[in-house]
């Protein structure tokens, strides 16, 4: 255990990025094997498009990551937040119970938020507006949106007094299985039935990326699955019956344009209940 803990308090940037390539890289190889669906002809195109946004992700989390090292110096020094108070427990329960809380305030609220705070939604809209998901739309968020994940992350170090080695623990499981539960694959059902169980799985996030209401609001986990059966948020549904992107923004132009989606945030809120109305309206006139 403390061999991990040394790996992790002073892991190499080179390491990082290996994690990042090396996990894109090995789910869209397994998605060429076995693809829930087929997105052959733009698959190239599709994946340049979120690569970028990948890049000013990480671009942003580079830039404000001395904030989150020196609140995590701060938390240890004063030994301040639950990780911090827990130097009786065992290491293990330490390390899993401060992972899962983590998980919570820092992935699993401000999702859930993002999808009930209007602007917080206008933000997190290009992530849903993606129509071939795969594992490169696991980082495919607008730099904006990227700003209050890593707020987000910098509120659960605070709170929870996170050591910098647990902080990069946490991100590299992040990394990963965000690549997984994204990846164009579906699991065997009894395979996905045992890991849903702890962990978020592609059968279970897909359901989220679909383009209507309710299941759009549902499956908000990222790492942890057990946040979504105690706030009676999972839900389960055919994977091949799904169509992924959101109702509001369906075409092409919107939704596969890079200078199309940083604009989103800053247009008119749309509502789809009253977008329906009024092509009914129309319809009928």
């Amino acid at each position: 255990m403390q061999a991990l803990i040394d790996y992790f308090s002073t892991m190499p940037s080179l390491h990082r990025t290996i994690l990042l390539v090396g996990g894109i890289t090995f789910f869209w190889m397994l998605e060429g094997i076995f693809p829930l669906f087929q997105f052959k002809n733009i698959k190239w195109k599709h994946a340049l498009t979120n690569i970028f946004f990948t890049l000013t992700t990480a671009i942003v989390n580079l830039s404000l990551a001395f904030v989150m090292v020196k609140i995590s110096d701060w938390c240890v020094a004063h030994h301040f937040g639950f990780m911090q108070w827990t130097d009786q427990f065992p290491l293990a329960i330490t390390l899993i119970v401060g992972l899962m809380l983590f998980d919570l305030i820092s992935a699993y609220s401000i999702h859930y938020l993002n999808h009930n705070v209007k602007w917080f939604w206008l933000f997190h809209i290009i992530h849903h507006t993606d129509r071939n998901v795969d594992t490169t739309t696991a980082n495919r968020h607008h730099p904006g949106e990227s700003i209050l994940r890593l707020m987000a992350t910098i509120a659960g170090v605070f709170l929870i007094g996170v050591p910098i080695w647990m902080i990069f623990l946490y991100q590299s499981l992040s990394v990963v299985l965000s690549q997984f539960n994204h990846a164009n694959i579906v699991l065997p059902n009894k395979l996905d039935c045992i890991l849903s169980l702890v962990i978020v799985t592609p059968n279970m996030h897909h359901v989220h990326h679909h383009f209507q209401q309710p299941l759009t609001d549902t499956n908000y986990g990222n790492i942890f699955s057990v946040w979504d059966r105690l706030f009676g948020t999972y839900v389960e549904f055919d994977n091949k019956k799904l169509v992924y992107g959101i109702d509001t923004h369906m075409a092409p132009e919107e939704n596969g344009h890079i200078g199309s989606l940083l604009k989103i945030p800053f247009q008119q809120y749309r509502d789809i209940q009253k977008m329906s109305e009024e092509k009914r309206s129309t319809t009928e006139e």
